[in-house]
């Protein structure tokens, strides 16, 4: 049993990327698939299938590089952290992207802030 499936999704993209693999599949859970949706969104994979038991993510490239160059869990089951809506970081001075669980669901944080809401800050992407 996993301890941390969110940590678990993010280090299988950063597998699948270092490996230059097309696609990885994970683990399926709402959760993910939130995270999974706000990534093709905001450009950072190409797309997302769900299946019966998982989630399909088809990786994005350009130039043969990968699009994601980091991924770190912020909020992690050992020290959760949770930010206002004033307090929600920008990553890499606004070259990536923060997300959040909020009372609104899990958003990415230009949306919480839009929404002015905070929440619990899972993970960044850059």
């Amino acid at each position: 049993m996993l301890t941390d499936p969110i940590a678990d999704m993010l280090t299988r993209i950063r597998n699948a990327h270092l490996a230059l693999h097309k696609e990885v599949s994970v683990p399926r859970s709402k959760i993910k698939e939130s995270i999974a949706a706000i990534l093709k969104q905001e450009g950072y994979i190409e797309d997302v299938a769900t299946e019966e038991a998982e989630i399909k993510i088809s990786l994005k490239y350009f130039k043969g590089k990968p699009v994601i160059s980091g991924l770190k869990r912020v909020s992690k089951p050992g020290r959760r952290v949770y930010v206002g809506s004033t307090d929600i970081p920008k990553v890499q001075n606004g070259l990536g992207i923060c997300i959040l669980s909020t009372s609104s669901g899990v958003l990415a944080g230009t949306q919480a802030r839009d929404r002015k809401v905070g929440g619990e800050l899972l993970c960044e992407i850059w």
